[in-house]
């Protein structure tokens, strides 16, 4: 199992565009990925109702996890997007 604690820097958290790219970054790939908020219940990545249930904020921190090959390269996609001002 991968996985990347990332602050979110973006003034919107991670919601609309944002959470959108995110999104449908995770939904290329054939892994489970999934995003909680640190401290939180994981949500599956690939669903935007999920994602912006989570109510990231700027400054929030994320943890996000997959498994399986090009989980590494996925996550390292994911964090640039979530991490993105």
């Amino acid at each position: 199992m991968a996985q990347r604690q990332i602050t979110v820097e973006s003034e919107v958290g991670l919601h609309a565009r944002p959470a959108a790219t995110f999104v449908q970054t995770a939904a290329k790939a054939s892994l489970d990925v999934t995003v909680a908020k640190q401290g939180g219940q994981p949500v599956n990545a690939k669903s935007i109702l999920a994602v912006l249930a989570l109510d990231v904020r700027q400054g929030d921190t994320v943890v996000i996890e997959a498994e399986g090959e090009g989980a590494d390269e996925l996550l390292d996609a994911l964090a640039l997007i979530a991490s993105a001002p």
